[in-house]
């Protein structure tokens, strides 16, 4: 941010010269009674805008200001208040620039002029200079009239981008195909679009302001900039867009975070950085979304106000580019920490956020909730009740970390054995449903080959670079080679690309598979240059398994492309934000070190999130697999540290688990406070959750003593062990059992309904173990 210009506010000399007497008073009578020496100073209030220089270059080109002024810091914890729209504004030569009540700068003529800003007796002035003001407007398509369609709402999907368009009416998602929009706007329909004669006369223009009948509504008015641009624009001819257009590199928002309380408000300011180093002031035209309206609401203009306590962002977009602003509300202007004891780094990084939002974390839970806990995080098993008995008879200050260690196997001799069949089948099982393992696709040989491939990984604690390099660059029988799978149930290089970013990178690539990704960095060209990674991976089949045995072998072929669909442009492999990369046998293995790679910004940050949220309820980020730019961690630093944890362990699983069962934070009760009631994202309670519905039922057979008997399977299988997607089970099904059709974490609902209900309360499962005079509960 440019240097801020200052004023200082001096207090009216009257005023000034009472208050001083009285000081002086005050003070004898201070150092009489109490023996001490107090000295009063006045307080004043500074005034800065920014920026304080402002160049516009153009016709009708806008900029914004941004004034605040000195304020408490019970008020502001910064000291600071944005009275953008509570001072008064004037320019000194309205013919060259004119401003609005809420500081925004309009360029009208050539010549350099000066706003003054005035609050009361202070006053700061801003020099402006104005060039390349034309009689005659020369409005880009690219730069002027793309951003006022993003900005009206006409190439969003609801309306005129929507497949099939709106009243004959086709725009392109996002405008990203300029060339197309620019056809269907000034040529189609026998140009009765535009009215080169009469400009204002447009039926493009007559519809968005409702001169004419619009299913969209009202969209601009005649007197707003956007319409005066865009009628100048049809006026001197509809130039266009260029293919040498310069793009827009990145945005940049002034502030990039604040720390406010309810009520308050904040006027943003949007710079966009081009690629040949240029930058403007698009705050007019960018688009805002406030990501939760609980905290922070935000309007047309960038008027950010807080709503209620918590942390939120406000998104910003413009151009295919998209930027955060960081909001802060805290529920309390301080918290007691006198019983809290941080037991790890994670405990340091979380007690600094709950200061931060003034979140008041619940006590520790008792010992029986944290064993069952633990265990069912763990193994997705019960602890016996000769295991519970034993904890809870136990004095010893580090039986946590000791059952810890044991349930993880980092506990020496036969107890770090105890329950590692029981880890693996459990992780296999998680994993199972996102990699997609089921006999649907694979056949019950391919389907038992992956299920062994993991179950032996978990059990061996494979570090987890190790398992995705095996499971990416698989090749083989689908029956030998379990990982060989992956490429039987993603069938062709668009499923790879989508699968592999989501499942390993957090990134959610399928929007950019028809346009830019609204509100990510990643184009179509992105979506299709990393799917070329896999455009030479093929199958044939083999009679290895008998005639009939329906083997697929995975295979490398020395030839095969990705054609972009729009252009026909054959892609080369292309690594997300980076380079162009390829291999003379296998492209899969650049790939494959670079994604493993600890430099990757989001192999090992999105494993982390993974497992921060299994554990804790709710990850950093959320959706879970969603670690786009625009939506950052809710602790920032403690992400940074658990992901550099990870890699210091050479990517093992069971320590990332164990830094994190260890800490105070997982170990808190789930009991919220009536100060941290309201907190579902910081961690200051433990947040419950659901069992797997494979957990619940091994649960219920555990308590009752009653084993469920799964088709084709031995008597004493647990459900948590299953290695297919579906089974004749009506309590898997009803509980929310997935079918593995996604990669998403999302398929396994964990909302209770009706269902559910009726099934515990009349259901065979309950009756029939409640029942059976072998059971625990009958006898």
């Amino acid at each position: 941010m440019l240097p801020a210009k200052t004023a200082v506010a001096k207090p009216n000399t009257v005023v000034r010269r009472f208050f001083i007497s009285w000081g002086i008073l005050l003070t004898v009578v201070m150092i009489v009674l109490a023996g001490t020496r107090l000295a009063l100073g006045n307080e004043t209030v500074t005034l800065e805008v920014v920026p304080q220089h402002i160049s516009l270059k153009g016709n009708l080109e806008r900029a914004q200001l941004l004034v605040r002024k000195s304020v408490p810091t019970e008020v502001a914890r910064d000291g600071w208040q944005d009275v953008s729209r509570e001072v008064s504004y004037e320019s000194a030569q309205p013919d060259i620039v004119s401003v609005n009540a809420n500081g925004q700068l309009l360029a009208q003529g050539n010549g350099e002029t000066t706003i003054t800003i005035k609050s009361g007796e202070q006053v700061l002035t801003v020099p402006v200079s104005v060039t390349d003001v034309a009689d005659q407007p020369h409005f880009k398509f690219d730069d002027d009239i793309r951003p006022i369609l993003s900005k009206a709402g006409c190439n969003m999907g609801p309306c005129h981008a929507s497949q099939h368009g709106k009243g004959g009416f086709k725009l392109s998602v996002f405008g990203f195909e300029p060339e197309n929009d620019f056809t269907a706007i000034t040529r189609e329909r026998q140009q009765r679009r535009v009215n080169y004669l009469e400009p204002e006369q447009s039926l493009f223009l007559q519809k968005a302001t409702l001169g004419a009948p619009h299913g969209g509504g009202k969209r601009l008015k005649p007197e707003d900039v956007d319409y005066h641009i865009l009628t100048d624009w049809i006026r001197q001819g509809t130039p266009g867009p260029l293919k040498d257009a310069v793009t827009v590199a990145r945005l940049e928002i002034f502030p990039a975070e604040r720390v406010l309380q309810p009520g308050a408000v904040q006027q943003l300011r949007v710079i966009a950085h081009y690629s040949d180093e240029t930058s403007r002031d698009v705050t007019a035209w960018a688009k805002y979304d406030s990501m939760d309206e609980s905290v922070v609401s935000i309007n047309d203009a960038g008027l950010v106000s807080i709503t209620g306590k918590g942390q939120t962002t406000a998104l910003v977009r413009y151009e295919g580019q998209a930027e955060i602003a960081m909001f802060m509300a805290p529920y309390s202007e301080s918290i007691d920490l006198a019983d809290w004891k941080n037991n790890n780094f994670v405990d340091e990084l979380a007690v600094k956020k709950f200061e931060e939002l003034g979140l008041q974390p619940s006590p520790l839970s008792d010992d029986a909730t944290f064993l069952r806990r633990a265990y069912l995080d763990a193994t997705g098993t019960l602890p016996s009740a000769e295991e519970t008995r034993s904890f809870l008879a136990s004095d010893d200050p580090e039986k946590r970390n000791h059952i810890i260690d044991e349930l993880l196997g980092f506990a020496e001799g036969e107890a770090g054995l105890k329950h590692n069949d029981a880890y693996a089948s459990f992780w296999t099982l998680k994993w199972a449903d996102l990699i997609r393992n089921q006999s649907r696709d694979l056949g019950d040989q391919g389907m038992w080959a992956l299920h062994n491939w993991l179950l032996s990984s978990f059990r061996e604690n494979k570090p987890f670079n190790e398992f995705v390099a095996e499971l990416v660059t698989a090749k083989g029988s689908i029956y030998m080679n379990g990982p060989a799978n992956y490429y039987k149930i993603n069938k062709n290089s668009s499923d790879l690309a989508e699968s592999t970013a989501q499942l390993f990178l957090g990134v959610r690539l399928q929007c950019a598979q028809c346009h830019h990704h609204p509100m990510e960095k990643y184009s179509q060209d992105d979506y299709y240059s990393f799917a070329a990674f896999f455009a030479r991976i093929g199958t044939k089949g083999s009679q290895e398994f008998g005639l009939f045995g329906n083997e697929s072998v995975v295979l490398v072929k020395s030839s095969g492309e990705v054609k972009h669909p729009k252009t026909g442009k054959v892609l080369q492999p292309k690594l997300l934000e980076g380079a162009e990369v390829d291999h003379p046998l296998d492209r899969r293995i650049p790939l494959v070190e670079w994604l493993t790679a600890k430099e990757n910004p989001y192999f090992a940050k999105s494993i982390v999130n993974r497992y921060v949220g299994y554990l804790l309820g709710r990850g950093l980020v959320e959706p879970i697999d969603d670690m786009r730019a625009t939506n950052p961690p809710s602790n920032v630093a403690l992400m940074e540290q658990l992901t550099e944890s990870f890699k210091a362990s050479n990517y093992n699983v069971k320590e990332l688990m164990r830094v994190i069962m260890k800490s105070r934070l997982y170990q808190l009760s789930s009991q919220p406070t009536a100060e941290n009631a309201p907190d579902e994202r910081f961690y200051s309670h433990y947040k419950v959750k659901r069992l797997s519905a494979e957990a619940l039922l091994d649960a219920i057979d555990q308590a009752t003593g009653v084993q469920t008997k799964f088709k084709n399977l031995p008597l004493g299988t647990r459900a948590i062990s299953l290695p297919d997607a579906e089974y004749p089970n009506e309590f898997l099904n009803t509980f929310g059992k997935p079918r593995r059709a996604s990669v998403c974490e999302c398929e396994r609902i964990p909302d209770e309904n009706l269902a559910q209900a009726l099934h515990s309360l009349n259901g065979d499962t309950f009756a029939k173990k409640v029942a059976n005079d072998q059971g625990r509960v009958a006898t």
